[in-house]
């Protein structure tokens, strides 16, 4: 499936954060919130291999259990926009006319609007937590996916075996699930695999700024503001999290680029 030796180690470095973020409560090596003052700001050994916070709390523990919130945030998210934005493009681009601009005007005007600004207003109006932060990220993200798709619809729906499937009578919904939709999901799916990472930095920037996961749950996030104060005594506190973010980033970005050689339907990337 995946067209490159970076995409498949993109994948695996995926499967093994998803495991440990599935895993965490079995293999972390301590309790994430439990606080130790012999251990503040403990540099790294043994036994606490990322060292400790300014409270004694294992930074690797956290790190593990931080990533079960950030991947959930960042999968659910694009998972919510797919769903919602995949359906609105297709619908958009094969009737056109009246449909397109109804659906299409909104999409563009949420566009227009700053993505992280976005997603402030939202928590501003609905609240904090890592729910909210999931739906204003989901939010962001159905008009980029709803452009995309709509673009693939476009050039699929005036390819001949879809005007020869309307001449031999087939309704519109049975073209477009059975001729359309698999010919132009292909760049929505690279698209939002793209936008998993980009949505895992937008938590984080949701959670540093105190507008997703509250503490004391671990989130890369809040362990980035956290450590934030401590950095010249403590700088394992605030680099294990960035750089858990930055390997994560990565990764959906190497899986994106092997999917893209994959669905590519002009073989560009060839």
């Amino acid at each position: 499936m995946l067209g490159s030796r970076s995409a498949r180690i993109g994948a695996i470095v995926l499967l093994g954060l998803v495991s440990v973020a599935v895993l965490a409560p079995v293999i972390a090596p301590h309790n994430p919130d439990s606080i130790d003052p012999s251990r503040i700001l403990g540099a790294p050994n043994l036994a606490h291999p990322f060292g400790s916070d300014a409270l004694g709390r294992d930074v690797l523990s956290r790190v593990m259990f931080a990533y079960r919130v950030s991947l959930s945030v960042a999968i659910g998210s694009v998972a919510l926009a797919f769903l919602v934005g995949v359906p609105l493009g297709l619908l958009a681009g094969y009737y056109g006319g009246w449909v397109d601009t109804l659906i299409m005007r909104p999409v563009d005007m949420l566009l227009a609007l700053p993505a992280l600004l976005l997603a402030v207003a939202l928590i501003a109006i609905l609240g904090p937590g890592t729910l909210i932060a999931l739906l204003a990220i989901a939010v962001i993200y159905i008009p980029i996916l709803a452009r995309v798709v709509r673009a693939s619809t476009l050039v699929v729906a005036a390819q001949t075996y879809v005007e020869g499937a309307r001449a031999r009578g087939a309704s519109s919904l049975w073209i477009i699930a059975r001729h359309v939709m698999p010919n132009a999901i292909g760049p929505a799916i690279v698209q939002a695999t793209v936008l998993m990472g980009f949505a895992m930095q937008i938590e984080a920037a949701l959670s540093f700024l105190g507008l997703g996961a509250q503490p004391p749950t671990p989130s890369l996030g809040v362990m980035l503001a956290d450590g934030r104060d401590v950095l010249t005594q403590a700088p394992w506190a605030e680099v294990f999290p960035g750089v858990a973010i930055a390997i994560t980033v990565l990764a959906f970005n190497l899986v994106g680029d092997g999917l893209r050689r994959r669905l590519d339907p002009r073989g560009v990337a060839r």
